[in-house]
């Protein structure tokens, strides 16, 4: 069970990782962090060497990793563990841990560390006396391959127009999601529901709230349980946004509150607008919405997102992504949707979301709009008169360039990270760009 220190009283000693590893009977610890892009990296460290891991971290080398910043040339990235990250997985492997790590370089926070900027940015708002609490859903496909290769629904029974919620999908899948929950709820996560999405193949298991680090810690490490419990059925869980052109996408919906001296800031009895919300509330929504198309390059960071955000329709029905930069009430085609006077749910974020730079991003632009007052109209307003969200990577790239207070998110920890993030991003849209598909095949090459 990952170990909040925030409920530690201060005149107690946090326990250390050795304690922690000892108390629950740990043989090894994955000490883990992601790159930009989001991607996994690990060093398995025996229980043997565990003060050695506290001492000097666990050295990496950074360009081998993937989008960290670095060159060959550069100096190691040292993980240092977080010891309120720590997390025993038993029933992943008997006696296995993962412990989130703070990458370092030469003594330092490294700036193109995800977990660093958000770090940052949390004591941006603390110093505004904030807080955020953060819950997140995490969508994603069970699938495998045919014969050929060629991607298909891992459940070959689950082929209904319309999937959602079918109980009998439900069942057919009762073992790999009950082994889920019950890991989800080993951890004290709070796992309080499993269900079928809206495409065939396409779940969600949804855990409770909490501060936006522990959040942003939660859906990495749920994103590797998934995988491996998913790889002992024989089936792969993927998180792409769009894997099948004609169902709908995979979403990472973000629900947010702020909070002062443990009271929620959102709520208020005196709302003129009907949705139950504070003047705090509202400046943080319209801040959102100011900054909504620089906001979809962390939060769509992938060509395949503009698939899921650019659809017009799905088998079902309905593609469930917003395409205007809009708030409202209980309305899932609100960008911004109020379920309640608790929160706000971000309805822009894909599957392939950095959740540590999806947060810190999301905090700066609320966090501008209650500095400058900001408004964001009536809700459920036309539609035609807000901004419409980028269509491509490239215009969200363009997007995020122009606009300082989300480069400055991204910069919190360090410059350059910005401007490093959008060359990447640049450089992936034109591989894609490069690239013959099989439609322009089918579409040009008897046309002339």
């Amino acid at each position: 069970m990952a170990i909040d220190t925030a409920l530690v009283p201060e005149t107690i000693t946090a326990p250390s990782l050795a304690e922690l590893a000892r108390a629950t009977d740990t043989r090894y610890i994955l000490a883990l962090f992601v790159t930009l892009s989001g991607k996994p990296c690990a060093k398995l460290v025996p229980i043997e060497a565990i003060d050695q891991l506290v001492e000097d971290g666990a050295g990496f080398a950074g360009y081998a990793a993937g989008t960290m910043g670095q060159q060959p040339r550069d100096p190691d990235l040292i993980a240092v563990p977080d010891p309120a990250s720590f997390t025993p997985i038993p029933f992943v492997r008997p006696g296995l841990a993962l412990v989130h790590c703070d990458p370092h370089v030469e003594g330092k926070p490294w700036p193109y560390a995800p977990r660093n900027i958000l770090a940052q940015m949390l004591e941006r708002a603390a110093t505004r006396g904030l807080s955020a609490k953060v819950g997140a859903e995490v969508e994603y496909f069970l699938v495998q391959r045919d014969a050929n290769g060629a991607l298909r629904t891992a459940d070959v029974a689950d082929t209904s127009k319309q999937p959602c919620y079918d109980a009998r999908d439900v069942t057919r899948m009762y073992d790999h999601l009950t082994e889920v929950s019950a890991a989800m709820n080993a951890l004290g996560w709070g796992n309080y529901a499993s269900d079928h999405e809206d495409a065939n193949g396409q779940f969600e298991q949804n855990f409770t709230y909490a501060d936006a680090m522990t959040t942003a810690d939660r859906v990495i490490t749920a994103r590797y349980l998934l995988s491996v419990i998913a790889e002992k059925r024989g089936m792969q869980a993927t998180f792409m946004p769009k894997p099948f052109a004609d169902r709908t996408g995979s979403g990472m919906h973000l629900h947010l509150s702020l909070w002062q001296d443990n009271t929620a800031l959102f709520p208020s009895t005196a709302d003129e607008r009907g949705l139950g919300l504070s003047p705090i509330a509202y400046s943080f929504i319209a801040g959102i919405l100011e900054h909504a198309c620089a906001l979809q390059a962390v939060l769509a960071p992938t060509v395949n997102s503009y698939k899921r955000l650019g659809a017009t329709s799905t088998s079902s029905g309905a593609t469930w992504s917003p395409r205007h930069a809009t708030y409202g009430g209980n309305d899932r085609t609100q960008y911004l949707r109020v379920p309640d006077h608790h929160r706000v749910e971000l309805r822009g974020g894909d599957g392939s979301a950095n959740p540590y730079l999806a947060i810190a991003a999301t905090l700066a632009a609320g966090l501008d709009g209650i500095e400058r007052e900001l408004d964001p109209g009536a809700p459920g307003g036309d539609q035609r008169h807000r901004d419409t969200l980028p269509m491509t990577l490239l215009h969200a790239m363009d997007a995020l360039e122009s606009d300082p207070v989300l480069t400055g998110a991204l910069d919190s920890a360090g410059t350059g990270v910005s401007t490093y993030f959008a060359q990447l991003k640049r450089e992936e849209f034109f591989a894609w760009h490069n690239s013959v598909s099989a439609w322009e095949i089918d579409q040009y090459l008897t046309a002339f």
